[in-house]
């Protein structure tokens, strides 16, 4: 292969692990093409602007924010300087349908505290089972999280020797809701944690306890909302791999992977052929093999796991303002157990647990003065053909029950204008196979070790990075998965 072909790459998605990979490759010498379908980068971390309001219509959430920080420091920049963020006071306001309120302070003290008054739940035990994330963290990040622990020399690592000895505080044969509901007595809080379940599209009542890490993020390091919104994330790391000299292909799909025996040469476009002796690609792994790759083992291979769930989301532009809302805000479920069962069988209940997001109480300019932008986001199976126009229309009302009860007023009679997003519309968008946010679930103890590893044995320059390959969906996880890929990519010479 020609020299000048091999310090070509190609990232193929513009999402966030597809901008983080083609950062990291620019900073390690490589003529870096980024390759976007749509007219916009940032994947699923998009926005809306609908009725004088700007809505933030993916993730919303934004915790692990060194590992945004850490693409500016490696190309040489203050992240200071181009990206800014908030701590927030409260991760989370949780609401009850018999009237319990809770806010989740991001100071685990004062959580802890706020915990014990409205649930009668020691404190202790509280911060007792925050330290076991905690230590739970510590023991699996290097390891799961951050390095490719599928390959054999990953387990002669010391971590891993760590891990090892201490097997059982990783709690792999009890479920999430096993381990949580053996260190609480009171239901609001094994019904709080649980919800951690769902941050990769999964259920607390088959995920393995070792999930239990994802509350960690939140209780103990923290959470932070971008000055601008979520969308400021993909912004401004565009922004940077536009500084670091990546060309971006906006608007041109990805036609084939061109490849000789076991090695990739080049991507055809809707604009032709490109040669590359690097490739990266962060689309879903399973339309990559089918459509691009043409490989159709391997894409049933992928399909055969279990698909994490979907969403279904309302964009409402209210005609005013609720004070009793927080940034996030959960409204949960009489039936949580119910609810699970529900998505398992492809079907949404009719008392749903309902999520909704108001970013302009932090940003205010994104909804006008006296008003709210409300992302209102319930948890649904992923496409199997489900007649999704009814399920909206069901949802919706049910939704604005649930809602109205609580906050005592007609929700219907507050919107101003609406727009909503399904999981085919989700799939049509980001390509995420029938619209699984998170590619493959975790309800399986084995989960972990089956998820796409970011390489593929036998090609030696095709990586793999997104939320559907390890280590999983989430923005900190799909920043993972980029510096994993690129890790084991040598500088271009």
């Amino acid at each position: 292969m020609h020299w000048a072909m091999k310090t070509k790459a190609a990232v193929l998605g513009a999402g966030i692990g597809g901008m983080a990979a083609a950062i990291r490759l620019a900073v390690k010498g490589y003529d870096t093409h980024l390759f976007e379908k749509n007219g916009v980068t940032g994947g699923k971390i998009g926005e809306l602007r609908l009725a004088g309001c700007r809505f933030d219509t993916g993730p919303s959430l934004f915790t692990l924010p060194d590992l945004v920080d850490e693409l500016f420091t490696l190309a040489g920049e203050d992240p200071r300087q181009h990206f800014r963020y908030l701590p927030l006071e409260s991760s989370c306001r949780y609401f009850w349908d018999d009237g319990t309120m809770l806010n989740a302070w991001t100071d685990r003290q004062r959580f802890a505290a706020e915990a014990e008054r409205v649930t009668g739940e020691p404190r202790e035990n509280i911060i007792g089972f925050l330290d076991e994330c905690a230590e739970l963290y510590d023991l699996t990040a290097g390891i799961f999280i951050f390095s490719p622990f599928y390959q054999l020399e990953n387990f002669r690592k010391p971590e891993s020797l760590n891990v090892a000895r201490n097997f059982r505080k990783l709690n792999a044969f009890s479920t999430m809701h096993g381990v949580i509901s053996r260190r609480f007595r009171s239901p609001k809080l094994v019904q709080l944690f649980d919800r951690y379940a769902t941050y990769n599209g999964s259920s607390p009542y088959r995920a393995p306890g070792t999930l239990n890490v994802i509350a960690h993020l939140e209780h103990n390091t923290g959470a932070w909302f971008p000055e601008k919104g979520m969308r400021e994330i993909a912004d401004a790391l565009e922004r940077l791999a536009v500084r670091c000299g990546v060309t971006i292909h906006m608007g041109e799909e990805i036609i084939s992977v061109i490849k000789e025996g076991k090695t990739v040469t080049g991507v055809e476009t809707s604009s032709g052929v490109m040669p590359f002796g690097v490739v990266v690609t962060d689309i879903d792994v399973i339309p990559f093999y089918r459509k691009l790759l043409k490989e159709e083992i391997p894409a049933k291979r992928q399909e055969r796991q279990e698909r994490s769930t979907s969403a279904l989301i309302f964009y409402w532009a209210m005609n005013r303002r609720f004070e009793e809302l927080d940034l996030h805000n959960i409204f949960f479920s009489s039936d949580y157990p119910g609810e699970f069962r529900a998505l398992r069988k492809g079907e949404v209940t009719a008392d749903p647990t309902v999520y909704l997001f108001a970013s302009s109480r932090v940003v205010p300019a994104d909804a006008p003065e006296g008003k709210d932008n409300w992302f209102v986001m319930i948890n649904v199976p992923y496409d199997r053909g489900q007649d999704w126009k009814q399920i909206v229309i069901t949802a919706r009302a049910d939704i604005q029950k649930k809602l109205g009860k609580r906050l005592g007023c007609n929700i219907g009679e507050a919107i101003e204008a609406e727009q909503v997003l399904d999981p085919p519309m989700i799939e049509r968008l980001t390509a995420s196979h029938r619209g699984a946010l998170y590619g493959s679930s975790s309800n399986s103890r084995f989960a972990a070790f089956r998820r796409h590893p970011n390489v593929r044995n036998g090609y030696g320059n095709l990586w793999f990075a997104g939320g559907s390959v390890h280590p999983g969906g989430g923005i900190p996880l799909c920043l993972a998965s980029a510096k994993i890929a690129c890790d084991m990519i040598p500088p271009a010479g």
